[in-house]
């Protein structure tokens, strides 16, 4: 049975899906589940997972690839609304932890399991940094590159027109979210939870 909702502290197992395969996991907090907003921490020395078995018709994660097998620096904030096809990640740097800026990451709309959520990272990215007047695009060339890779078949033009979306909001002066989250702290109890056992055996959740 899948969760309607996370209470503040749990365990969130966010997955990315892949033509109907897990491909990667990781486990995160739950800071705020609303009707209006899901909120993740994804804490630092969070453990990466990338299952052994299946095929992946691109190749495996990327991350599994080039050796990541956490998170490193500060941990960051994942803000996702329902039937958003991005998330607004908060970012920290240096000794002080101060605000690095907002990443306006592309990726599925979350679909809730009962072990957390699956998404998808679309690749294609805005990022407006804490001391920049205006935001910038982010892996404009590796986007096209998965496209030709045949990742997201038949779903370029969307990804591409949510990206444009958020561009012309920022433009227009829009601001969807509480800027107050870039001081937000996490509770100094919460640890990196461990991966729990069998997270890549639940099935994709529908989408």
């Amino acid at each position: 049975m899948v969760a309607e909702r996370f209470a503040a502290g749990d365990t969130v197992v966010r997955r990315e899906v892949l033509r109907g395969e897990v491909w990667f996991g990781c486990p995160t907090i739950c800071v705020e589940d609303s009707p209006e907003l899901l909120a993740l921490y994804l804490p630092p020395g969070a453990e990466f997972g990338f299952p052994q078995d299946g095929v992946f018709p691109c190749g495996r994660h990327p991350w599994d690839a080039a050796g990541h097998r956490s998170w490193s620096g500060h941990g960051k904030l994942m803000l996702q609304r329902p039937g958003e096809a991005h998330s607004i990640d908060v970012f920290w740097t240096g000794p002080e932890r101060d605000f690095a800026g907002w990443y306006f990451n592309l990726q599925d709309p979350v679909r809730r399991t009962p072990i957390g959520v699956d998404t998808l990272d679309h690749e294609l990215d805005l990022w407006w940094a804490a001391d920049a007047d205006r935001y910038v695009w982010k892996d404009v060339e590796l986007f096209a590159q998965r496209l030709v890779e045949g990742r997201y078949p038949g779903l370029g033009d969307a990804i591409q027109a949510e990206g444009d979306r958020i561009a012309a909001l920022l433009d227009g002066g829009e601001r969807w979210w509480d800027p107050a989250w870039a001081r937000w702290q996490p509770d100094p109890a919460w640890a990196a939870p461990p991966l729990p056992v069998g997270w890549d055996r639940v099935p994709p959740a529908p989408g």
